[in-house]
């Protein structure tokens, strides 16, 4: 895999940059065409991505610093590379503050529109994925598999290695995961519960991920920090399922 896909003059074509930007594409044209059947304004969702996105990079940022606190305090320089180093939770808890400050601000039923969003997130993150193939980040354990990856050009992946394919399982899954969220969508019976699930179905499936990476991570005990996370995220989406379920549905966008 090749991390630069191709030049153009002075501008290089990277790969993980380019599939992020085809998820954040598809998934605010998705929410678009979405919004209408669900009584919510197209008008807002590319305000929503922008605050999102913006909120996502920050929350990314900062949680990579939390967890590389003990390795800052040793070095503070860490603080300076902001081009590297983000963890995906801090992103979608990131994201979804930009979402909800944004609702605020223009009084819309945040809920609705959180529900209206996370299947689209889903959907982004299977491109990020594909992302991360391409860059040979987050990749998986040496194995002796017939059903590995093995990288010859990567800056961070060791090369000329079999590995375990996480960054394909992963974005598989996470399609799989956005086809499930557009099921569940047509079945609940409060907003927020689609969001809800979102939050189950995620710390579930980076809970087992994770058990087959072998990438630089933190860990907190025996876990990772990532299915520390997992934990609590897990708990809170089956609270917003129960109690978004049994409050019932709400009109479209006011707040």
């Amino acid at each position: 895999m090749k991390p630069e896909l191709f030049s153009i003059g002075p501008l290089s074509v990277h790969g993980y940059g380019l599939m992020i930007a085809l998820g954040v594409i598809a998934a605010v044209l998705v929410c678009e065409r979405r919004a209408p059947k669900f009584g919510l304004e197209a008008s807002h969702i590319f305000n929503i991505a922008i605050w999102g996105v913006s909120g996502g990079v920050i929350g990314a940022k900062v949680m990579y610093w939390i967890v590389e606190l003990p390795a800052i305090l040793k070095n503070p320089a860490i603080l300076l590379d902001i081009g590297h180093g983000f963890v995906v939770y801090g992103g979608i808890l990131g994201g979804i503050l930009g979402g909800f400050l944004y609702c605020r601000l223009k009084k819309l039923n945040f809920l609705a529109y959180f529900d209206l969003v996370m299947p689209s997130v889903a959907l982004a993150q299977g491109f990020g994925r594909l992302g991360c193939l391409l860059a040979g980040c987050c990749y998986g354990r040496v194995t002796d598999s017939w059903f590995h990856i093995t990288f010859t050009q990567s800056k961070i992946a060791p090369n000329g290695v079999p590995l375990i394919p996480t960054q394909p399982i992963s974005s598989a899954a996470d399609f799989a995961h956005f086809a499930l969220l557009l099921w569940v969508a047509k079945r609940v019976k409060g907003d927020g519960q689609v969001a809800g699930a979102y939050l189950i179905f995620y710390s579930i499936g980076r809970s087992l991920i994770e058990l087959l990476r072998d990438d630089p991570r933190g860990a907190v005990g025996g876990f990772s920090t990532s299915q520390f996370i997992s934990l609590f995220i897990f708990i809170f989406g089956i609270g917003m399922v129960m109690i978004c379920g049994r409050r019932g549905k709400k009109a479209g966008t006011t707040a």
